[in-house]
């Protein structure tokens, strides 16, 4: 782990603007903004589709930029308002345009929950974002604090990627649509612990067992790509809770023995 100050690993990085890695952040920036004109046209699943493409972009963009070293202070910036405009506003107005909206149909209290979980979505999203420029070189890079934006947005918009693959409309699940975007946003800025994927080479050799499982997930994604990425993503989003009960649970115990071990002999 790296202990150096957040603001002077950001005064460390190159200045200046650099063409190819900022080029995939604006095609992710591009992305998340058809969605939000997708999903104003009722294009719903076009514009799930978007977001997940954003991501696509949005994590080959850093690769990019370390892979040719063009690294620099304004990419950095750059990403983090795209990601904004694609893992934070995007989810939160196509989400509500396709279900929470609704809710205003059951009363008027439940309208305002439709539009507020919209609203709590993106802002959480805007604080996670915040919070991870403050710990770039400080915070463990194998693990995230907080489910990162892109988990979130994948979570949210694969749920009506699948509906919409099954011909279910937004108006129908809009509860479970309230309950999943609040849930998505709130993990964001939990302290809950994902693990990044950032120390997985690709360079590094492999059993050939991991060639067949390659293929098998290919084979998947061509069958039921939508359920098939939002079950991932969805596991991954209750991986974070889950890991850090095993964690709570098994320094409980050990806590336990200690305190059997140091106490008073019969």
């Amino acid at each position: 782990m790296d202990d150096s100050n957040p603001k002077e690993a950001r005064k460390n990085m190159r200045k200046g603007i650099y063409l190819l890695p900022n080029a995939f952040t604006t095609a992710a920036l591009f992305a998340g903004f058809y969605a939000i004109i997708a999903a104003m046209s009722g294009r719903f699943e076009i514009a799930a589709i978007s977001i997940f493409l954003a991501g696509l972009l949005d994590g080959l963009d850093g690769r990019v930029a370390r892979m040719t070293n063009t690294q620099s202070a304004f990419g950095a910036e750059y990403d983090s308002l795209s990601d904004m405009v694609s893992f934070g506003v995007a989810p939160a107005l196509i989400v509500y345009m396709w279900s929470l909206i609704y809710l205003r149909d059951v009363s008027v209290m439940m309208g305002k929950l439709g539009w507020l979980a919209a609203f709590i979505y993106a802002t959480c999203a805007a604080l996670r974002l915040a919070r991870f420029n403050t710990q770039i070189g400080v915070a463990d890079k194998r693990y995230f604090q907080g489910l990162a934006s892109p988990a979130a947005a994948a979570v949210v918009m694969g749920s009506i990627w699948v509906c919409e693959s099954y011909d279910i409309i937004g108006e129908d699940v809009s509860y479970a649509a309230l309950l999943l975007t609040s849930a998505a946003g709130i993990l964001m800025v939990s302290r809950f612990s994902y693990y990044s994927f950032k120390d997985f080479d690709l360079r590094e050799k492999v059993p050939f067992v991991s060639l067949l499982v390659v293929m098998l997930v290919f084979v998947f994604l061509s069958i039921e790509t939508a359920t098939v990425l939002f079950s991932f993503f969805f596991l991954y989003m209750l991986s974070g809770p889950i890991l850090s009960l095993f964690r709570w649970n098994r320094k409980r115990m050990r806590m336990s023995e200690t305190s059997d071990d140091s106490g008073p002999e019969a």
